[in-house]
């Protein structure tokens, strides 16, 4: 607990800077496996059944990577905390379902909305606890115990025909195969999945 793992993603920054104020979108699949607390029967409280209730967020377009893991730890103190409250971020209208209503279970999703401009400068992802009975277990058999989830993260243009793929798996290292039937058209294909 109190740990976060930050993803630096591998955006097509250019590319986006290019498309300017064309629509893009940007879907996040968080998923994870809730262990109920065997000790619990029933659920007296909001931290007696979920282990460990992790969360993701988006860094702001305008800020710094300081304010943004102050942003995180903010909004972790308040939903362990049900006194604490805090303000929604300027960026959280972006996305279609909110931070409010998307963390329910142990599989979230939701799509972010916005300017290509705007997300080029969105270029790391933060998944965080938000509490769970693990925070209270000081049991040998669950410290720094690493916590398993999968993250899957997915970038369109919907209006804009662009590649925002191949510059993307270049800087995965993905390989790239180029096949050149005719000079004038290229079509590139890309061997494996980004994420």
């Amino acid at each position: 607990m109190g740990e976060l793992n930050l993803h630096e993603l591998p955006w097509p920054r250019e590319q986006l800077l290019e498309l300017e104020e064309a629509d893009v979108r940007l879907r996040v699949t968080l998923s994870y496996f809730i262990e109920p607390n065997p000790g619990r029967r029933g659920m007296l409280g909001q931290h007696t059944y979920a282990s460990h209730r992790l969360r993701f967020a988006l860094e702001g377009p305008f800020e710094t990577m300081s304010q943004f893991e102050g942003r995180i730890a903010q909004a972790a103190q308040a939903e362990n905390d049900a006194r604490t409250s805090i303000r929604p971020f300027d960026s959280d209208r972006n996305w279609l379902v909110g931070p409010t209503n998307r963390d329910r279970g142990c599989l979230h999703a939701d799509i972010w909305r916005g300017t290509a401009r705007e997300l080029a400068d969105c270029g790391v992802l933060a998944v965080y606890p938000a509490g769970g009975w693990w925070k209270y277990n000081n049991s040998a058999d669950r410290v720094g115990m690493p916590v398993s989830y999968a993250l899957l993260v997915s970038l369109a243009t919907p209006e804009v025909a662009a590649d925002l793929y191949t510059p993307t798996a270049i800087q995965l290292g993905i390989p790239v195969q180029v096949e050149n039937t005719n000079p004038a058209s290229a079509r590139v294909s890309v061997e494996s999945r980004l994420f």
